[in-house]
């Protein structure tokens, strides 16, 4: 399942990032998004761009077309 998929309050593992350049792939992992970690949907803005996580603690925000790169298996 693609991250952009989960609602509001629904948790998901990361599995792997498809199609992303180096330097994004780059930047999420700076972030804390890895392989294996648990990301958790905390709310979309308004027009549904971009969505609030949580990963290990911290909030983030990230752009709908990066998060629908993104596969999770939901938790």
């Amino acid at each position: 399942m693609k991250l952009s998929h989960l609602k509001s309050g629904q948790s998901g593992s990361i599995v792997a990032f498809n199609s992303l350049s180096n330097d994004v792939r780059k930047r999420l992992m700076i972030m804390g998004l890895l392989p294996n970690t648990e990301v958790t949907v905390i709310r979309r803005a308004p027009m549904g761009d971009p969505l609030q996580l949580e990963v290990r603690g911290v909030s983030i925000a990230v752009r709908e077309s990066i998060a629908a790169s993104i596969e999770v298996e939901v938790v």
